[in-house]
């Protein structure tokens, strides 16, 4: 929808007198001078004075006064647009009540809604003409109130059976769907309840006609009655139907039965005709004599008819060609608008086609289609102010459309011939005047310096354009174009030219830098909110630093202004990135996840610590993330100590596991003791687990415990064990003993205290090293077991109390190693039972009597204990195991941690021989040489397998728990075998750097070596104890048929097989974001390749996966194929400047007309040849469908794109007519002129505006001076 304004001849006069200099004499001759400067503002008015700091009220009134009675205050912008709603489409059409009634109501509600001005007037040809004023979003609702509220979209009714509606809605509602998208209608069907057999349609007249065929084939096809279907060539159907359909309708009128004719759009040669079957036979009848009788006497004549004249010979919704049909009897066959023939085909009786011809040429030749050389730059000043020009020369001629095309050199017009060349006459005089008068010029400045140019705000470029009057244009930085335009009076042109360049030319000699910068460090230079950079910037005030947009990706900083600032700007930044490569710094440390809490500590102080003594930055990651890797970020040194802290917090948890039990909470407290002593006692006697308690009075049950496997399982039973007892009756007993009896009461791991536990069922809790009282002994557990717990342990104390003296013969030789290493085999004695002491005869004497002194019972155990290691040390022998030396890292285990095990269990010592140091020479050969003879002794012969030094292994102790011990060490050489494995399968085996051997290594714990891959071998060893190798070798068996059945199943996936492809059907494939191809892969399984932009055969796309379902895909791709065949494309011509507003935000818009429509559209992209040609692909109804919905939308658009762009381009300041005149001649300007200045009054000079002391650049020093504009308040 859009308005054409006309010109006329008094219009155009008024536009020559306002572009041509006024007529008139010299300024001040005559009485008309001394008005002109009578009428000249003076100082005071134009510029008010400040009202004084100590000013009184009435003053500052009249200050406020001046300045809000003689300066205009500014208004908003106010649009106007004109909207036309032709009479058929009008919703009311009462003449009568035209400016009252329904209408009248609802304009103005629409004015109330919106805020809106709105003017009614009626067209010639009846239509609504509306003009709609105010503010540019109030005109645009307006607008679309007009649209739903007075105008109607094309509607139609179509009776058929009751019976016959559920046939038309089709199975759970798919006919009616299918029916509506092939149509483009929306079709309402009455409720089953309604007794209404009328079927209501609405939408585009083409679409009702095909949905109204289709219903009534349907309603045809269920009707009981007779059903004929009668094939006539489609060129005879207007026969048939007669003008305007009126003999098909006589015809059903007279017959009484119903014929239904395909319309023109539906190419079907196929005429249904339902009824009575006597009905249907005459009618038949009737329809086979017409198309007999027009068959036999018609003849065709073809003419060439221009495409752009069709229009206007098929006339508004097809009527043209109903009148002529009507007048003439011939039928005039029009091509499609997607052919490009101009041939036009009359069919009829050859008597009447000269008639009918006639009537062509007279409609084809009513409108003419003209164009009038104008250069595009001179069009603004054509179209005038808001149009106003314009305006004027369209009122007088309403049916003449003119239409400006951007970057072209001529204006279109379109409209009877008459009309047109009357306006075409009107523009040419108005051009060939601008030309006469105005000028233009170009200038090549550097794209870099444009922004410059305009300075900030535009306050460069405005005062230019200001003082020279005239128009620059300077290109946005999307076009990336060197050149600016200048247009407007010849002399104005050539002072901007200068001064511009002038201004470049200044810039040219600045210095630029560009810093490479890594991308990374931009965000942290600029600082939050751009703190960080704006201090560099008031440190270099006179230097400008652009970052690049973080969507280039690009590492260049540059940096411009004077030489010397810009080389420290780029040291002070270079610094600054010095120090943070020097802190960025990163490094990985992979942490269990379950450690990650206790390296973060409680309330975060483990972290915290480490961040603040090494200075760096640790980021863990997410609880809910399945990442395990801990980032330091900081100085090298500083993150390798983070990372070695971090490690030993991990090393030092490895063992250990947590458990929780739930205990109820009120017997948290009973649990814990007086100051926790019964807990602690629990976490001591169970290997110094950790026991945590829940806070007290949250109710929570669950108690944690953290340690090693096996004690946590002890600390577990013990606790729930005693929160039993405390559950059930719970009694306590104090006692007490010297501190030195209690090892001696606990007994050797604690044997003692577990016997009388046991005989009892009491819990004997003994004092820790913090508590106060060391003697204090608690007794827990029922009564009965408390009371004989107690009897017991004062039994052993006051037998302990006992002391005694007692002796003891041990062989001097023995002494050494009691007293060996400062006596800690004594000290061990004396901890153990009771704090005996033992005394030893002094060295040098001979005697061996050793005395033993304390409680009765603890010497003798002690006693005892002596007798034993004595007689270990009688029986004491040396064993020698031979172990090839490779293998003794393996025995050992980890930390020693096996041969510590075998030391312990046997009650040896095990002595490791050194290793051989491979790069010493090898053994002497003299033995061999002196035949077996050596330091005087005769040995035999020696064997060439004599074990090494290195492997023998020494072994002292008991000869029963030696020989033991050397079959535990032998039980712990590891064996090797080799397993058959194809060579293929060996980098499987490996993984993905090396964790799937790794995997098994752990699993099995054996080692697992493969053979170089240069070696080719199929075999591959496994090393370890013997227990462990058929484990092993099953489970690597096993592996190897996993691999074997996996590279079966890849050969199968492997199939591949190729697809030719348009290339051009490709991205259609593919979908949007992938959508359809990643469809056919996932339902197919299989894998789908598009050629590489370099491949040579683009048209090729290869399928992978099963055979059969590759097979499948294939056929589904072809089936997509053979439907975009089908298709059509076609290019129209949409102006640029809509295409934004069609797209819509973010391809809303474009997204919308394509579902609707079910076509595809391509816009030009920028730089192409053409920006104006539009594709659309779809189906040919479709396509047609679509392209008529865009031609109507860029019909809408246009008027408010051309309307904006002249508002833009002939914007005026506010002033009065006399100034828009001098605006419009473009005259000798006098500036601004004022009376009574005060350099006219006193002594004071003008100020010189060419001086750059009175009106200084910015950023150049001034002197302070007086100045007429009075003192300066700042």
């Amino acid at each position: 929808m859009s308005s054409v304004a006309v010109l006329t001849q008094e219009s155009f006069n008024e536009h020559r007198s306002g572009l041509l200099p006024e007529q008139g004499g010299a300024a001040g001759a005559g009485p008309g001078a001394v008005e002109e400067e009578d009428a000249l503002p003076t100082y005071k008015d134009a510029f008010p004075p400040l009202p004084e700091k100590a000013a009184s009220p009435e003053g500052t009134q009249e200050t406020a006064n001046a300045w809000t009675s003689k300066i205009r205050p500014l208004k908003s912008s106010v649009i106007t647009q004109v909207f036309h709603v032709p009479l058929e489409e009008r919703k009311y059409k009462d003449l009568n009540q035209f400016g009252e009634g329904d209408q009248a109501k609802v304009c103005v509600d629409i004015m109330h809604k919106t805020g809106a001005h709105l003017e009614l007037s009626l067209a010639k040809d009846q239509g609504l003409s509306i003009m709609v004023s105010g503010k540019l979003d109030a005109v645009m609702k307006a607008r679309k109130e007009i649209v739903s509220r007075l105008q109607t979209q094309a509607s139609a009714t179509v009776a058929i059976p009751k019976e016959h509606h559920r046939f038309v809605i089709g199975k759970n509602g798919e006919k009616l769907q299918e029916l509506e998208l092939k149509t483009a209608t929306k079709i309402q069907i009455p409720r089953p309840d309604d007794p209404s057999n009328q079927i209501k349609i609405s939408g585009t007249k083409e679409g009702l006609e095909k949905a109204k065929h289709e219903i009534l084939l349907i309603s045809a096809e269920q009707d009981k009655r007779a059903v004929e279907r009668v094939n006539i060539d489609k060129v005879y159907h207007p026969f048939i139907t007669g003008p305007y359909n009126k003999q098909v309708g006589e015809m059903m009128q007279e017959t009484g039965a119903r014929v239904n004719v395909p319309p023109p759009s539906v190419n079907k040669t196929e005429i249904v005709i339902t009824g009575e079957k006597e009905q249907v036979a005459l009618a038949v009848t009737m329809i086979k004599k017409i198309y007999e009788e027009k068959k036999k006497n018609s003849t065709t004549i073809a003419v060439e008819v221009k495409k752009s004249q069709h229009k206007y010979v098929i006339g508004p919704k097809g009527n043209t060609l109903q009148e002529i049909l009507e007048k003439t009897g011939v039928s005039v066959e029009i091509p499609p608008s997607d052919s490009s023939s101009e041939t036009v085909i009359l069919r009829g009786e050859p008597d009447r086609l000269g008639q009918a011809l006639t009537e062509v040429y007279a409609k084809a030749n009513s409108y003419t289609i003209s164009s009038v050389t104008a250069p595009s730059w001179l069009h603004r000043f054509i179209i005038g102010k808001k149009g106003q020009n314009l305006a004027k020369i369209t009122q007088q001629m309403p049916k003449v459309h003119i239409e400006f095309t951007e970057g072209e050199d001529k204006i279109t017009l379109e409209g009877p011939t008459k009309d047109v060349q009357m306006v075409q006459g009107q523009i040419e005089i108005i051009v060939a005047d601008l030309v006469s008068r105005m000028d233009y010029t170009e200038i090549s400045v550097d794209t870099k310096f444009h922004r410059h140019l305009i300075g900030k705000g535009g306050v460069n470029i405005n005062r230019i354009k200001e003082l020279h009057k005239v128009t620059v244009r300077i290109p946005p930085d999307n076009e990336k174009s060197n050149l600016i335009r200048i247009e407007g009076d010849p002399q104005g042109v050539q002072e901007a030219k200068k001064e511009l360049l002038e201004l470049a030319s200044r810039m040219e000699n600045e210095r630029t830098k560009d810093l490479i910068i890594e991308q990374r460090f931009h965000r942290a230079i600029i600082g939050q909110k751009g703190e960080n950079i704006k201090e560099v910037r008031d440190k270099f005030p006179e230097v400008i630093i652009n970052f690049p947009d973080p969507a280039q990706k690009s590492d260049i900083v540059q940096l411009r202004g004077p030489r010397n600032e810009v080389e420290k700007c780029a040291k002070f930044m270079q610094k600054i990135v010095a120090e943070m490569v020097e802190n960025g710094f990163s490094l990985s440390v992979p942490i269990f996840k379950q450690f990650h809490r206790n390296i973060i500590g409680k309330g975060g102080s483990n972290i915290k610590k480490i961040r603040e003594e090494t200075n760096t930055k640790i980021d863990l990651p997410a609880e809910n993330s399945n990442s395990e890797m801990i980032v330091i970020t900081g100085k090298k040194a500083n993150c390798e100590v983070a990372r070695t802290r971090i490690l030993a917090i991990q090393k030092e948890l490895a063992n250990i596991t947590e458990v929780e039990v739930s205990i109820p909470s009120k017997l948290h407290n009973s649990l814990i003791g007086s100051k926790g002593r019964f807990v602690r006692s629990i976490m001591e006697e169970c290997g110094g687990v950790h026991i945590h308690f829940p806070t007290e009075g949250s109710g929570i049950d669950k108690v944690t415990i953290r340690g090693p496997v096996e004690e946590v399982e002890k600390a577990k039973l013990q606790l729930l064990a005693l929160a039993e007892e405390k559950q059930t009756k719970s009694h306590t007993a104090e006692l007490r003993a010297k501190p030195e009896y209690h090892k001696f009461l606990i007994g050797k791991g604690g044997g003692n205290i577990r016997k009388v536990r046991d005989s009892t069922g009491a819990r004997i809790i003994f004092p820790t090293m913090d508590d106060q009282d060391q003697e204090l002994i608690t007794v827990v557990g029922t009564e009965e077991a408390v009371r004989d717990a107690t009897k017991e342990l004062e039994e052993l104390i006051k037998s302990l109390d006992n002391v005694v003296e007692d002796t003891l013969t041990v062989d001097p030789k023995h002494h050494r190693y009691f007293v060996a290493r400062r006596g800690q085999v004594l000290r061990d004695l004396a901890d153990e039972y009771g704090g005996v002491m033992v005394s030893f005869p002094r060295t040098g004497t001979q005697s061996d009597k050793v005395t033993l002194k304390g409680a009765k019972d603890c010497v003798d155990q002690a006693k005892k204990r002596m007798l034993e290691i004595v007689e270990d040390l009688d029986a004491q022998v040396t064993i020698e195991c031979v172990i090839v030396q490779k293998f003794h890292r393996s025995i050992m285990g980890p930390k020693g941690s096996r041969i510590q095990q075998i030391t312990r269990d046997h009650n040896v010592q095990i002595k490791f021989p050194e290793r051989e140091d491979p790069q010493a020479a090898p053994p002497a050969e003299e033995p061999i040489q002196e035949n077996g003879e050596t330091n005087g002794e005769v040995k035999e012969p020696v064997d060439p397998n004599v074990p090494k030094k290195c492997d023998i292994i020494v072994l002292s102790g008991r000869k029963e728990r030696c020989e033991a011990a050397v079959e535990a060490l032998k039980a712990l050489v590891p064996v090797s075998i080799e397993v058959e494995v194809p060579f293929e399968l060996h980098r499987y085996i490996i993984g993905q750097k090396g964790s799937g051997i790794r995997k098994m290594m752990d699993e099995f714990e054996v080692n697992i070596q493969v053979p170089a891959p240069e070696q080719q071998c199929d075999k591959i060893s496994i090393t370890g104890l013997a227990n462990h190798l058929d484990r092993a070798k099953e489970g690597l068996l096993e592996r190897v048929k996993e691999l074997q059945s996996e590279q079966e199943d890849r050969a199968l996936r492997s199939f591949k097989l190729t697809i030719t492809v348009d290339p051009k059907y490709h991205p259609k494939i593919i979908g949007r974001k992938g959508a359809i191809i990643t469809t056919i892969r996932t339902e197919h399984d299989v894998n789908i390749q598009f050629p590489e932009k370099n491949d040579e055969n683009q048209d090729q796309i290869t399928i992978t996966g099963y055979e059969h379902k590759a097979i499948a895909a294939r056929d589904a791709i072809q089936a997509l194929v053979d439907e975009l065949e089908e298709m059509i494309s076609e290019d129209i011509t949409l102006d640029s400047r809509v295409h934004a507003r069609i797209i819509g935000a973010r391809g809303k818009g474009i997204r919308k007309i394509m579902d609707e429509f079910k076509v595809d559209l391509r816009f030009p992209q920028s730089g192409s040849a053409d920006p104006n040609v539009v594709t659309v692909t779809g189906r040919p109804e479709l396509v047609d469908e679509a392209i008529d919905h865009l031609l109507n939308l860029e019909e809408e658009y246009m008027g408010d794109a051309v309307e904006n762009e002249t508002k833009m381009a002939y914007m005026r300041p506010p002033g009065g007519g006399a100034a828009g005149a001098m605006d419009e001649h473009r005259g000798p300007s006098k500036g601004f002129v004022v009376r009574e200045a005060p350099w006219t009054t006193g002594s004071e000079k003008a100020p010189d505006m060419s001086s750059s002391e009175d009106f200084p650049s910015f950023g150049a020093p001034v002197a302070a001076k007086s100045s007429p504009w009075g003192p300066k308040r700042f």
